[in-house]
């Protein structure tokens, strides 16, 4: 009986030990961790929306209603905006896909940029590369994105990721989302 009380307190005192130098860890790193979150997210906005110098967020309340947006913003050139950011998710096939999505006043997508996913690697996870979500640059506004499996894609079409269909449709309708919240509200 002894024994037992003895190897018990053993292990409290290691597992206490543990959740210490954790939290102290946890605790350390938070502020660090948030910064390159906020540094990804502004490089994100600058390769979406690359005439724009600065970016001002714009409250929730502008995109209230639009479920799957988290957050716009208005990209600025010399104090007059040039357009907008807007994050977006979707349903891929691993989970949600987070798209970061670029429109100039002009009606035109100037940019997509795939953020945090748990997409398939060699598959789903595809939708980062240049040769899928370049398709979207130079789409405009005025119609809605459809994804097709084959053939040449068409203005308002754009080509899926072989084998990955989902995650292809899961981007796109972030794009679409945020062309229609565009149409809608900061046009």
């Amino acid at each position: 009986m002894r024994e037992i009380i003895k190897l018990g307190l053993i292990l409290l005192i290691i597992t206490t030990v543990a959740a210490a130098v954790l939290g102290y860890t946890n605790a350390v790193t938070k502020a660090p961790i948030e910064n390159q979150i906020m540094q990804a997210n502004v490089l994100a906005r600058q390769s979406v929306l690359p005439d724009a110098v600065e970016f001002d967020a714009l409250p929730a309340d502008v995109f209230e209603g639009y479920d799957n947006v988290l957050e716009v913003y208005k990209g600025m050139k010399n104090g007059s905006p040039v357009g907008y950011t807007i994050k977006a998710n979707s349903s891929g096939y691993g989970g949600p896909i987070e798209v970061m999505i670029g429109i100039g006043l002009d009606g035109i997508v100037h940019g997509v940029s795939v953020g945090n996913h748990t997409e398939t690697p060699g598959l789903g996870a595809k939708a980062a590369d240049e040769s899928f979500k370049g398709q979207y640059s130079g789409k405009t506004v005025n119609t809605e994105l459809v994804v097709i499996k084959s053939g040449v894609p068409k203005d308002n079409e754009v080509q899926s990721i072989a084998g990955a269909t989902i995650s292809s449709r899961a981007v796109t309708n972030s794009v679409n989302l945020a062309i229609r919240l565009f149409n809608e509200k900061l046009k």
